[in-house]
């Protein structure tokens, strides 16, 4: 921050240095198991050719999970997306969610913990409905 710049900026830049080190405590706090979770099943689901369309979604979620203070998700989609979410559901979906969930219930228990509960929860709600939602930087 110089001297001379307005305040706007300067107020941009902490906030990049506050998501910077709630990622960093996110990782510590159990963020990588979830962005590993997510690895996984997009490993599992490019295992067959049909599978590599979700398994990159996977892969773009697993980003999320790992570094998730700073960005939203925006849901939207059509048809397409609403047969694609069923199969997931029914697939992977519910484990992950179930995972997040149980993940953030429990940071949840404590005060410091609740942004990060947050976070699970955001990550939980995708685990249910993936596509059509697209990651947008804050």
């Amino acid at each position: 921050m110089k001297k001379g710049e307005p305040y706007a900026a300067k107020a941009a830049e902490r906030i990049d240095f506050m998501g910077c080190l709630g990622n960093l405590t996110w990782i510590l706090c159990g963020g990588i198991w979830q962005a590993l979770g997510w690895f996984l099943m997009g490993v599992a689901w490019c295992v067959t050719i049909v599978g590599i369309p979700i398994g990159r979604q996977c892969f773009k979620f697993a980003s999320l999970a790992f570094a998730p203070f700073g960005k939203e998700v925006e849901y939207g989609g059509g048809a397409a997306s609403l047969v694609l979410n069923i199969v997931w559901l029914l697939v992977s979906g519910i484990p992950l969610a179930l995972a997040a969930a149980i993940n953030g219930v429990l940071l949840c228990c404590t005060v410091i913990g609740i942004p990060f509960g947050l976070q699970c929860f955001k990550i939980a709600k995708l685990a249910l409905m993936p596509f059509g939602a697209k990651i947008i930087q804050k």
